[in-house]
């Protein structure tokens, strides 16, 4: 179980690799341990000698799910990881990635993260071509879609699952033999290229990358397929090319780590930039500006540069606290927001603050951050928010609530103001989040403030959908 969260849910993390001559179980476990920040439900590994695909799955964080055994039969040279938080299925071992799939030509292993919003519909296809589902995920549905679709190669039964995909969906795949990667013509969730030891790596993040010693390269370009393999890295597939690009935005706002570089922009700089804006769009007179550890923290000292405000601690947050197997009693769970932060009671008391986070959800969290600051003694306390309201659920790979409990779909700002007890709140407009990351809304998708989905979605296809 997890800890009680007011956070977006993040997607998934994926790697993929293809080192001639190395151990790639441990280069692997080192790329997801870098993007445990994606997913903390369940973590999986495959890899292959070239003969053979092993894989193992296990439910919990990347070093609850593997040790030294666990790599040591994880043998081979090429292989692919992924680290789940989901957005259709249960959290629950057979959902766990990646998948495997057995069609006429032979096996893959595959690591997906994003959302298929026509999930159920290819489904329900294949169920009619004789194929049979053991989870309740859309990356089985990719996976047996790309082991069964019509071609002679895996790069044209990739190109045929391609045109049947809708919706977010950045991959790595791997047969006996070759690593692919894939990204959807949308480029909604990111998905990068880097050199290590004279082979390739693939990956979600470039913090990835940096974990383990590659060089980044290039990101996988929207609608393209690559395949690594004996002889090299090379595109096999690209499709759409001229039509529109919808990366996430709430990738350089909230789900990112802020030493990865998405769409040629360091996800630090960007946020610190979005504070920034935040400060000349909502000024107010006040003695310290403060981060909500840790996703809020770059965003705070932007607005403390900005403002001159000076920037200091007001919480300090418990790195333990996350997931854990062990259920916490009623008393324990009434504490909610206690257990993951504790303030600097020095620090904050008498001061007028600037609270600064990236996104208020349902709102629980920030009414419990601001409630504890006032039992803190803090005088004043101002929320600034680095992002604009997120009114609609987000239906390309982020597990939003529902529209009904997300906090601004159904309050004013002064309501939420009142919510969550601050003495005023100021939420960054959607041209402070453009002008700092250096975009325009036509190259993104920001469906969770506008509504406007880049592709027609299933609105009522639920996280269960697909349960058995």
């Amino acid at each position: 179980m997890s800890f009680p969260t007011d956070s977006p849910r993040e997607a998934c993390g994926i790697v993929g690799a293809f080192l001639a001559g190395e151990d790639v179980a441990r280069t692997t476990f080192f790329g997801l341990h870098a993007l445990q920040h994606r997913g903390q439900e369940s973590a999986g590994i495959a890899t292959s000698d070239g003969r053979q695909i092993r894989v193992r799955t296990a439910m919990g964080l990347i070093t609850q799910s593997f040790d030294e055994i666990d790599l040591s039969t994880l043998t081979g040279y090429l292989g692919i990881g992924h680290t789940r938080y989901s957005t259709t299925g249960s959290s629950n071992i057979e959902n766990a990635q990646p998948i495997m799939s057995h069609g006429p030509d032979g096996e893959i292993a595959l690591a997906h993260n994003g959302n298929i919003v026509n999930a159920l519909t290819l489904r329900a296809e294949l169920e009619a071509w004789g194929l049979h589902f053991k989870s309740s995920s859309d990356s089985e549905v990719i996976a047996h879609l790309m082991t069964n679709a019509p071609g002679a190669t895996f790069a044209e039964r990739i190109a045929y699952t391609m045109g049947r995909l809708q919706g977010a969906y950045s991959l790595t795949m791997m047969t006996k033999d070759a690593v692919y990667g894939v990204r959807d013509p949308l480029g909604v969730r990111p998905l990068c290229i880097g050199k290590l030891n004279g082979g390739w790596v693939i990956a979600s993040e470039t913090c990835a990358l940096d974990q383990i010693g590659a060089d980044y390269v290039r990101d996988v370009h929207p609608g393209e397929a690559v395949v690594i393999d004996a002889d090299g890295l090379r595109t096999v597939h690209r499709r759409n090319i001229d039509q529109r690009r919808a990366p996430c935005i709430f990738e350089h706002i909230y789900m990112a780590r802020a030493d990865s570089v998405i769409d040629g922009h360091l996800v630090y700089n960007s946020r610190k930039a979005m504070g920034a804006e935040l400060a000349r769009e909502h000024p107010v007179e006040a003695d310290l500006v403060m981060g909500v550890p840790d996703s809020g923290t770059p965003a705070a000292v932007g607005y403390a540069e900005e403002s001159g405000i000076p920037f200091g601690e007001g919480l300090i947050k418990n790195r333990y606290v996350g997931r854990t197997f062990i259920l916490p009693d009623q008393r324990l769970r009434d504490m909610g927001v206690r257990m993951k932060y504790n303030p600097l009671l020095e620090n904050i008391r008498g001061k007028r603050m600037v609270v600064v986070d990236d996104s208020i959800v349902r709102g629980t969290t920030q009414a419990q951050v601001v409630a504890m600051l006032r039992r803190g003694g803090a005088k004043e306390l101002h929320l600034r928010i680095s992002a604009p309201p997120i009114q609609h659920p987000c239906y390309l790979g982020v597990d939003f609530p529902t529209r009904g409990e997300l906090a601004a779909s159904n309050r004013t700002v002064d309501e939420i103001r009142d919510f969550v007890d601050a003495d005023s709140l100021g939420y960054l407009s959607i041209d402070g989040v453009l002008n700092a990351v250096g975009t325009t809304e036509d190259r993104n998708c920001m469906a969770c403030f506008t509504g406007n989905q880049p592709i027609p979605v299933q609105l009522e296809m639920d996280k269960l959908a697909l349960e058995l």
